[in-house]
């Protein structure tokens, strides 16, 4: 019996060879549609950006939408998702406050190279921008009710034996934009951080701090940044001679006690002794505009690593002699 024969004689036999025909088929081209799909092409993708940006004076975020659109080399199954979208997700992307030009009242642009720092915000990291077709990002930010308070840390400080505060705490900013409603603002004279307790200190300290919100106001900022140098110091005293500046000439001037009892705190280690460049004097001014006669004496130049210095006593005694 011939080959032919034995497939006649088969119930059914034709009808399943024409489904698995076809299923080879679909698979054929399914296995073909993903191959070339994950390949990558050129095409455009264009996506609706909103502006962030902290721009003191205005709101956070742009008014307006602007259509980002550029020459995108990506993967096939990404530009068929693009093309078929018919809306678009909005994009909210936070700008450099740098890449910003002021080019109208309210208008900031990002012009030329600029927008380069945010292809990956704009069109996500799986496509590479071969050329913007959108030259110009131009956004509005609406002006809003503002003013600039200080900041003021609740702080408690304390330092290790030898060691002291070398310099002044600070902030970074050291004060805050704050928006709202006119008569909110009217309310606010300054913004509080979170209490900062630094105890047993023996070097210096650096970090952040929590800004406390505040109902029905916007701060530019929700934390700042804080600073307190701290140094290791020696306690030097001597005897310094107290002399007398800017008298006019023939007239002179007679200090009591003549010298004073000097304390310094330095910064450790010692380069250089600072009791040999240290001189204190009378201003013959002060002496002039003194009722009693009685000054207190100035330092003429706080030599380098001084931190701190105390003069005993505190006010001379000045006679003119004729």
């Amino acid at each position: 019996m011939s080959l032919r024969d034995r497939f006649r004689f088969r119930p059914g036999y034709r009808g399943r060879e024409w489904i698995v025909f076809v299923l080879s088929i679909l698979m054929a081209f399914l296995v073909w549609f993903l191959v070339n799909m994950s390949q990558e092409y050129s095409g455009t993708i264009s996506v609706p950006v909103v502006a962030q940006c902290n721009i003191e004076g205005h709101g956070p975020e742009s008014s307006n939408t602007v259509l980002v659109s550029a020459r995108c080399r990506t993967e096939g199954f990404r530009l068929v998702r693009e093309y078929s979208r018919r809306e678009r997700k909005v994009v909210k992307v936070k700008f450099n406050k740098a890449d910003l030009r002021r080019t109208g009242t309210d208008v900031f642009s990002v012009i030329g190279g600029a927008k380069n720092s945010y292809v990956d915000q704009f069109f996500g990291e799986d496509a590479q921008v071969e050329a913007f077709i959108t030259d110009t990002l131009s956004f509005i930010f609406p002006v809003e009710n503002h003013k600039k308070v200080p900041i003021e840390v609740p702080l408690n400080v304390s330092c290790r034996s030898q060691y002291m505060q070398s310099g002044p705490f600070r902030t970074i900013p050291d004060s805050m934009t704050v928006y709202g409603p006119e008569e909110r603002l009217d309310a606010v004279e300054r913004v509080v951080t979170s209490r900062l307790s630094l105890t047993d200190l023996n070097s210096s300290q650096h970090g952040l701090l929590k800004v406390t919100p505040i109902k029905g106001i916007r701060m530019s900022a929700d934390e700042v940044s804080y600073e307190l140098p701290v140094s290791r110091y020696v306690e030097l005293s001597a005897s310094v001679p107290v002399e007398v500046m800017n008298a006019p000439p023939g007239r002179t001037l007679q200090v009591y006690p003549p010298t004073a009892q000097v304390h310094l705190r330095c910064a450790f280690p010692i380069v250089k002794d600072p009791l040999a460049s240290f001189k204190l004097y009378v201003d013959w001014k002060d002496f002039s505009s003194s009722l009693s006669g009685r000054c207190a004496p100035r330092v003429q130049r706080l030599p380098a690593g001084v931190l701190e210095y105390q003069v005993e006593p505190e006010v001379f005694d000045c006679i003119e002699v004729h």
